[in-house]
């Protein structure tokens, strides 16, 4: 938060020479992140027991409203870490009018992210102006002036399609969604509970690998209007990064050293890019660090100010957490 209590909106508006030719969008949240797995009902359990936070099936939003005719219910859980809502998804259980629209993976690995957006369809015009290629949720081409929709609903939704942007990206517009704890009226992000098993203050950043950071950095900050708050070598990570701040989350764009754990996982994906991992600012990594043992969840780094688990043992995620404000960061007040 900014001093005041405002959360920071990437904005961006194009004015033409006469100044009768506008675009205006606001990108007001991280919508969630996106990872897939083998079993869901592994993955609630290992949140409960790790993060201490229950999840959420999609199917709840059912009980009330019917789902769409043909979209399924049983493909993913919700939970809410603190200023997060981490979306798992089984690809299986994925299917739109018969088609799996994801393919089915043998181990859990993070997949992608979006954002709620205000002005939708000026956004998706200002990424269609940079030649960024897009998609309905079915997969067909976005290449019309005016984004697809969701499937039987005149909901405006629509992805970037890796091979141009690096991931795929979510955009849809702010909508009522029950399982969003942030979207209570009122909400900021909570103070650390006793109770919080991990200490979690809030979401750090999110880390994207890539060997082509212009290429994120024109849907980032060309398209969406994210700011470059920082950049400089992780040697944690061993990769030289640039730090993008949008709307109320932070992303770094990291390019691996060869011969890296994170170089590795980038070239399962490459050419494009992979969503590597989350890190959570934290009160005390020594609590960190004992709740993570006693749950059986190996460490792959731990220094005086970071710690990074081995995704063998966390659900395919090397989860980070540190107790260092990343530099540039605007959402904390000085």
């Amino acid at each position: 938060m900014l001093p005041g209590g405002h959360t920071p909106e990437a904005k961006w508006r194009r004015t033409s020479m006469s100044g009768t030719d506008q675009q205006q969008f606001h990108l007001t949240r991280l919508y969630h992140p996106s990872h897939h797995v083998t079993d869901l009902r592994e993955a609630e359990a290992w949140f409960g027991r790790v993060f201490g936070r229950p999840s959420r099936p999609i199917a709840e939003m059912t009980k009330k409203a019917p789902a769409s005719e043909g979209y399924p219910t049983d493909y993913s859980t919700f939970t809410p870490i603190s200023d997060v809502l981490f979306d798992t998804i089984d690809p299986k259980r994925y299917v739109l009018d018969g088609v799996q629209q994801y393919a089915s993976v043998d181990r859990p690995h993070l997949k992608g992210f979006g954002w709620y957006v205000d002005g939708i369809a000026d956004a998706y015009r200002r990424l269609r102006e940079l030649g960024i290629a897009m998609v309905g949720q079915r997969g067909e081409v976005a290449d019309g002036d005016d984004p697809p929709s969701a499937p039987g609903s005149p909901m405006p939704i629509f992805f970037t399609v890796p091979e141009s942007a690096g991931l795929r990206y979510e955009f849809l517009p702010q909508i009522p969604f029950p399982l969003d704890h942030r979207l209570v009226p009122g909400w900021e992000v909570p103070a650390v509970s006793d109770d919080d098993p991990l200490g979690i203050e809030r979401c750090s950043h999110h880390t994207v690998l890539t060997d082509r950071p212009e290429r994120a950095l024109r849907v980032m900050v060309d398209g969406l209007g994210g700011n470059v708050i920082h950049r400089g070598r992780n040697e944690v990570l061993g990769a030289s990064s640039t730090f993008v701040q949008l709307a109320d989350a932070v992303f770094e764009y990291a390019v691996p050293d060869a011969g890296t754990a994170a170089y590795a996982d980038w070239a399962g994906a490459a050419p494009n890019d992979t969503y590597h991992a989350i890190t959570w600012k934290v009160v005390d990594l020594d609590r960190v660090e004992r709740h993570l043992k006693e749950q059986g969840v190996d460490l792959r780094v731990r220094t005086d100010e970071v710690i990074v688990t081995d995704p063998a043992s966390s659900l395919g995620i090397p989860w980070g957490f540190t107790t260092v404000v990343m530099s540039g960061d605007r959402r904390v007040a000085r």
